[in-house]
């Protein structure tokens, strides 16, 4: 995803949409943290390279994504190994996707802007299969 500018004290953040979802130190690496934006369920990851973020359900029986395992950019659900790609949004093996919400991390707090909530979010201009969850079932 490309960078955006982004604001640089929690006021701002805060006027572009963005929620504190907590400490970064809280969410460790590879593992994922269940948050609450603006009434909708998200989980927050650790990744090698920074922090990524999607719906906590899974697409698939909404399995608690926050709780799978985390490896390759990648988390799998710990209800029926469906593996979501979260640098893409990607279900892997399924036609199937998950919207990616943007994620700051300023002054050791973590700030989450869901997929859409404004028109120049990556995720707003990505495909329609990313900004919707599909509805598929096994």
């Amino acid at each position: 995803m490309p960078d955006l500018a982004v604001p640089a004290t929690a006021d701002a953040l805060r006027a572009e949409g963005f929620a504190d979802v907590g400490a970064a130190a809280d969410v460790p690496p590879l593992e994922g943290r269940r948050a609450t934006v603006d009434g909708r369920r998200v989980a927050v990851f650790r990744l090698p390279d920074g922090f990524a973020a999607t719906d906590a359900a899974c697409p698939h029986r909404g399995g608690p994504l926050s709780d799978g395992i985390v490896a390759d950019d990648c988390v799998t659900c710990p209800l029926h190994n469906w593996r979501l790609n979260l640098r893409t949004g990607r279900v892997a093996g399924q036609d199937a996707a998950m919207p990616l919400h943007h994620v700051v991390e300023r002054d050791g707090r973590l700030w989450v802007r869901l997929a859409g909530a404004c028109d120049g979010h990556p995720a707003a201009g990505a495909p329609a299969a990313r900004r919707a969850t599909a509805a598929a079932r096994a």
